[in-house]
């Protein structure tokens, strides 16, 4: 029988995997905890304590402990602590789903963030979007700025994918090309 798993990428150790090149670091964060709300985002403002407030595309979070928009009725919520609001269905209105393991995060950061950008998406990342949810190196992904770096979210089936197309647009980028 012929093995298909030789068509796919290896994963790298994530724990110490990092893309550098002049103007750019790459590095995937692990340790996140990550939540989908669905349903009525006011009643889990209520009930979570956040602000209301989420990041869209490119939208800029701070902190511990974010949202970030990913539909009308969506959000993805991001800590380095776990969240004391239970998963699951909440009587008032919404469904809390871990979903930590099913997503790799990754952050970017230098002066050539812009120029990795352009080649991810054709989105103005100075024009945020109201959804962090998009298209990017042809998947899909959740992608904002947390602080002053660039963090994108994809499904950890991708992760390896999109890890060889960064190390490949980062060397692109260091050439100048």
């Amino acid at each position: 029988m012929r093995d298909l798993a030789e068509k796919w990428s290896v994963a790298p150790d994530w724990q110490s995997a990092t893309i550098e090149v002049p103007g750019l670091k790459i590095s995937p964060i692990t340790g996140l905890h990550q939540r989908l709300v669905s349903g009525d985002l006011a009643a889990w403002a209520e009930v979570s304590g956040f602000d209301g407030t989420a990041a869209g595309a490119f939208g800029l979070t701070e902190g511990i402990r974010y949202s970030v928009r990913l539909a009308r009725d969506r959000l993805l919520v991001v800590s380095s602590n776990p969240l004391a609001i239970p998963a699951g269905w909440h009587g008032e209105g919404l469904a809390v789903t871990t979903i930590s393991a099913g997503l790799q995060v990754f952050e970017v950061e230098g002066p050539a963030l812009d120029a990795f950008i352009a080649r991810g998406t054709t989105l103005d990342p100075r024009q945020p979007s109201a959804s962090a949810a998009l298209s990017f190196a042809g998947v899909s992904a959740i992608v904002y700025r947390h602080e002053n770096r660039l963090r994108i979210h994809v499904d950890r089936g991708l992760a390896a994918y999109l890890w060889t197309w960064m190390e490949q647009a980062a060397g692109h980028i260091a050439a100048g090309n």
